[in-house]
C-alpha cells in the first residue's frame, strides 16, 4: 500500500512517496489509484502553485472524477477506502480542504 505526501517544501517521512505539485501529485495518484492507503496533503503549493495551482485542487479533482459519469465507476468506491490527512498550518485552507473531504463521505484521519 501507498502513502502519498503532498508538500511543497516538507521532505516526505519515510515510507511515503512525495509529490510537490498539483499535477505532479494527480499524474501519481491516478498512476498508483489501486494501491493508495494515505494522502497525506498540505494546502499552500508555495513556488509549485505554478504546476497546477494550491494543493486543494487535488481534492477538487478527485471530487470531479468521483461525480464524472465516465470515471465514477471507478474513482467513488475507490477513493472512499482511502484516508486523507492535512497537515496545512493554513487554517482557512484546512477548512475549504476538510469541507471536500466530508461532503464526499471520505475518510480523515488526524
Amino acid at each position: 500500500m501507498i502513502k502519498v505526501w503532498i508538500d511543497d517544501i516538507r521532505e516526505a517521512p519515510t515510507g511515503y512517496s512525495w509529490c510537490r505539485s498539483t499535477r505532479a501529485a494527480l499524474r501519481y495518484i491516478t498512476q498508483n489509484k489501486d494501491y493508495i492507503e494515505l494522502i497525506d496533503i498540505d494546502h499552500d503549493a508555495g513556488d509549485y502553485q505554478e504546476d497546477g495551482g494550491d494543493f486543494i485542487g487535488v481534492l477538487k479533482e478527485l471530487e470531479r472524477l468521483s461525480r464524472n459519469p465516465r470515471w465514477a465507476p471507478i474513482y467513488k468506491e475507490l477513493i472512499k477506502t482511502w484516508k486523507f490527512r492535512l497537515h496545512s498550518a493554513n487554517p482557512v485552507g484546512v477548512q475549504n480542504m476538510r469541507a471536500i473531504i466530508q461532503a464526499n463521505g471520505w475518510k480523515e484521519v488526524f
